[in-house]
């Protein structure tokens, strides 16, 4: 009874997922989460909104719903790996329907723990195909990082929040050329390179987007530095002899 959860609101539910043979991969007596918030599997994000709260539902979920292709790999033996190409049935209870939370002050480690975990589900998405999610659930991430934090960082947690920020903005700028979104995937390297400068993955993005809009002086300055950083790099030997090709056309005879 009551109504179903609506967009933005966070949900409670107990999660039992068992492979086709009947064993047990999931074992959640409480998971807490915002459907359209990239932290669950797509069975979960689509199911969990269609039912009430006390409902008991089974959902069936193809490979594309559940892990995908490379199945699941787990960091403890609480619950068995995920095969590859694995479809899951899931038992869900919904327990609790509640108003999406304001945004907590959190310590920095869980910040940084909600940001890999949510950057992990935009690889997912991506790896699937699905960029729009993918791009979700990277924003996502960055919003978990950039968060009100309960106290400062220390040195390392400030490192590996930056790191995980720049590993961020690259995903974004390659799902929003994914989409066909060329300023904004531009956008997003240069708010990486604003906090790593000689990111090299950033600089040859940049690199290869100013190339594509012509502007050749700015494109070679950051292939160059690029190069700088990775002189074995095939990737932007490539680029930059494309570009140079192009600024230096042979002539004819």
């Amino acid at each position: 009874g009551g109504p179903r959860p609506l967009p933005g609101q966070e949900v409670s539910v107990k999660v039992l997922g068992a492979l086709e043979d009947g064993g047990l991969v999931e074992r959640d007596p409480r998971l807490i989460f915002v459907p359209g918030h990239g932290d669950v599997v797509q069975a979960l994000e689509l199911g969990v909104p269609t039912m009430q709260p006390g409902e008991v539902s089974f959902f069936l979920a193809g490979f594309p719903y559940a892990y995908g292709h490379p199945g699941s790999r787990r960091c403890t033996t609480r619950d068995p790996d995920v095969p590859p190409e694995a479809p899951l049935l899931f038992e869900v209870t919904l327990l609790e329907v509640r108003d999406g939370p304001d945004p907590q002050p959190l310590p920095p480690a869980v910040r940084l723990r909600l940001g890999s975990q949510r950057r992990e589900r935009g690889n997912f998405h991506f790896a699937r195909g699905d960029f729009a999610a993918a791009l979700r659930s990277y924003r996502l991430s960055l919003r978990a990082l950039d968060g009100p934090a309960t106290a400062p960082p220390g040195p390392e947690e400030e490192e590996e929040l930056r790191e995980q920020r720049v590993k961020c903005l690259n995903n974004c700028a390659a799902a929003e050329l994914k989409l066909g979104r060329a300023e904004e995937a531009l956008a997003a390297c240069e708010a990486a390179l604003r906090i790593s400068p000689d990111n090299g993955r950033a600089l040859l993005r940049r690199g290869q987007l100013l190339a594509e809009q012509g502007r050749d002086a700015d494109a070679a300055l950051a292939l160059r530095r690029a190069l700088e950083l990775d002189p074995a790099s095939k990737a932007i030997h490539t680029e930059l002899s494309r570009l140079t090709k192009r600024q230096n056309p042979p002539s004819s005879t």
